[in-house]
């Protein structure tokens, strides 16, 4: 399965995921923070830093409810940013009218290359489900020189089945409220090191890379919280004249074999 229709398969399953919701009348519950894994425990808002004035991109934002937590608690102006038409349709009637918040139903890719630059892009779970080949280079022009990338993405599922060590899509399981079986995703679950690489390769320097693990006994779910800083000259590692590419160079300046 190519990049393309593995997301493909991503906007069919989140789009039937909000359809499902919204034929159930799921309320959209307000967040009093940010979850970077799959539970309410770990690091929240505090690690985007101060917001305020800031124009911030939330990428795969769902039903906007961690967008709109931000607007109204950290004076933050934020474009929340989905591909599925009915989640996009969840965050319409519930946030439409709130001031500094605007909601756009777009592929994020697209979006990247469209929109002005960012001082701060965040995704909570969105990368893995969007073809790294197509998404970082679009990154690397979309946040400003010195401006911030925050993400979080799946390290190991609860099959206990840890990350890929190449750059290709696999199944994963989307749960479904009611129904035993569920939607199935293609997503990109990569190591620590490949997500590094293309950080590294795009143009960033990365500034921390945190586990989160569930907090229950016998749950094997970890993800992986990354902050980097899109390097000041706006450098990618490609071009002539940058620093060296790969993980050696950001490895020798943070001291990791």
């Amino acid at each position: 399965m190519t990049g393309i229709s593995a997301e493909a398969t991503n906007t069919r399953a989140w789009d039937t995921y909000g359809a499902h919701h919204l034929e159930r009348g799921t309320p959209v519950l307000e967040a009093d923070g940010l979850a970077w894994g799959f539970w309410p425990t770990g690091p929240g808002a505090e690690v985007l830093g101060d917001l305020v004035g800031q124009r911030v991109l939330d990428l795969g934002s769902g039903t906007g409810r961690y967008a709109a937590f931000l607007v109204r608690h950290h004076g933050a102006r934020i474009d929340a940013v989905d591909a599925s038409p009915t989640q996009h349709e969840r965050a319409l009637a519930r946030y439409a009218n709130l001031p500094g918040l605007a909601l756009h139903r777009a592929d994020a890719v697209d979006h990247l290359r469209q929109a002005d630059p960012y001082d701060l892009v965040y995704s909570v779970h969105g990368f893995g489900y969007i073809d790294p080949a197509r998404l970082f280079p679009a990154l690397a022009t979309a946040v400003e020189p010195g401006g911030r990338l925050v993400f979080s993405v799946l390290h190991t599922n609860l099959d206990g089945h840890g990350p890929s060590p190449a750059l290709v899509a696999r199944t994963e399981r989307l749960p479904l409220a009611g129904h035993d079986t569920p939607l199935e995703v293609r997503m990109w679950v990569l190591s620590p090191d490949l997500w590094e690489e293309l950080l590294v390769d795009h143009g960033f320097v990365i500034e921390q890379v945190e586990t989160l693990d569930a907090p229950e006994d016998g749950n094997s779910v970890s993800c992986r919280l990354f902050r980097a800083r899109r390097r000041a000259n706006g450098r990618t590692a490609q071009q002539p004249g940058a620093p060296m590419s790969s993980r050696s160079a950001w490895r020798s300046q943070v001291g990791r074999p």
